[in-house]
């Protein structure tokens, strides 16, 4: 059980990095969201490459087409797409309709997952998957239930871009995980980097029409302030961040990796707190109660069986 600890402290540390990107589209809300995933993920690019390139021409070495079109589409659908989704939804919808959405990644990451060979059946996951699934209902209990009938054109189209980053993010997970499973050679710190490299290039793509065709200026200030965001989650969410989950799914079944995806949601909601300066509900509290709790259940699910003891024959 040694590595399955491991793992779940990496799986937490990503997470408590990862919920950093949830505040991002509020600390520069003067910037789009195309702009901000542009930003962070030149930086990103910027910052693996130079991380990479002493190991450079090794690792080059032992990837061939079907590896960087691998790397090509997880950077599409991991980064760029995601976080354009996500930053669209956290300005358009708000923190808890979004952190609502996002959370329910581990059921679905999950129930995929449980279709690998050797994967611990569904039935067994059931309690796990219903206190995660409870968590995230009382996490945007409030804001779904104080909502009116008649939902505003901007959260609506808030929802549908939360649901997109969703889909994008699910489809990453798995993926990322099996190819981690089939590249022995390459480390997952490595991996990370590679990925870092391609989103970087992908990026340069999306700088121009992000940043050439926007209307209105910004003040030194806002750009400084934009500069910082983007640089931090580079280097804590997307570098430190990535590195600490691609280890972790090394470490772990992709059964128990989707319940790790939880604790994004979990600290995203505290520096929510923080950043409106209030405590947590009490619907807030029940939330994080039902998701320690599904971890917990998802991990003794996990746990091996014991091997049974051979029966001693009965005495004469």
């Amino acid at each position: 059980m040694g590595a399955t600890w491991l793992g779940i402290a990496c799986g937490i540390g990503a997470g408590a990095l990862w919920g950093l990107v949830f505040l991002a589209p509020e600390l520069a809300s003067a910037f789009t969201p195309l702009q901000l995933a542009a930003g962070r993920y030149l930086a990103y690019g910027l910052f693996a490459v130079l991380l990479v390139l002493p190991r450079w021409h090794a690792l080059r070495a032992g990837l061939g087409l079907r590896e960087w079109w691998a790397l090509a589409w997880l950077s599409l659908l991991g980064n760029i797409l995601y976080y354009a989704l996500l930053a669209t939804a956290v300005q358009m919808g708000g923190m808890a309709m979004t952190s609502l959405v996002i959370g329910f990644l581990p059921v679905a990451v999950t129930v995929i997952g449980s279709r690998d060979h050797g994967a611990v059946p569904v039935r067994k996951l059931v309690p796990s998957l219903l206190l995660g699934a409870a968590g995230i209902l009382c996490i945007g209990w409030q804001s779904v239930g104080d909502a009116q009938t008649g939902m505003p054109m901007a959260e609506m189209t808030g929802l549908l871009c939360a649901v997109g980053a969703l889909v994008s993010w699910t489809v990453y997970a798995v993926g990322n995980s099996r190819w981690l499973a089939r590249l022995g050679h390459v480390s997952a710190h490595d991996w990370s980097l590679l990925t870092g490299v391609v989103t970087g290039a992908q990026a340069l793509l999306l700088a121009v029409p992000a940043f050439l065709f926007a209307q209105g200026g910004h003040a030194a200030a806002e750009w400084l302030r934009f500069a910082a965001v983007v640089t931090g989650l580079a280097i804590l969410a997307s570098i430190v961040g990535n590195a600490l989950w691609n280890r972790m799914s090394r470490l772990l079944p992709l059964t128990l990796v989707g319940q790790m995806i939880l604790f994004e949601t979990l600290f995203a909601l505290l520096y929510g707190f923080l950043w409106e300066q209030r405590l947590p509900t009490g619907m807030e509290l029940a939330a994080l109660v039902c998701v320690t709790g599904s971890v917990l259940s998802c991990v003794a699910a996990h746990r091996p069986k014991p091997p049974e003891t051979a029966r001693q024959p009965a005495p004469a």
